[in-house]
């Protein structure tokens, strides 16, 4: 059964850092979109970061360009997002996606909390 788990979500103070996994089991992400994406109380999920398994190219929002960076192991089926001088902001449920061609994957979604 195909599936995406997000961890490394946490509690950090803000100027603070923390690298979320993405880990696939199931399918690989060799033909996928890999996106990051977030969700804070209130408001609408939004785009953060996305790669293209197929050539490498990545994608930033602009409220996190510069401080985040996304990145992927192939050998372990992982993308993570190093996530870097936080601001209370940031603060959401982080949820990793895999788009296809055909097929999609989200994960259950992990809670980072940037407060002091």
């Amino acid at each position: 059964q195909a599936q995406l788990v997000e961890s490394g979500g946490g509690l950090v103070q803000p100027g603070g850092s923390l690298r979320l996994s993405c880990a696939a089991s199931g399918f690989t992400f060799d033909y996928y979109t890999i996106g990051w994406f977030r969700q804070a109380p209130g408001k609408e999920r939004e785009g953060v970061s996305c790669l293209d398994a197929s050539n490498g190219n990545t994608y930033y929002a602009d409220s996190v360009k510069g401080r985040f960076t996304i990145s992927r192991d192939i050998a372990k089926n992982t993308v993570y997002l190093q996530m870097n001088s936080l601001k209370p902001e940031d603060t959401a449920v982080y949820y990793c996606n895999a788009r296809g061609i055909i097929n999609g994957y989200w994960g259950q979604g992990t809670q980072v909390t940037v407060s002091s």
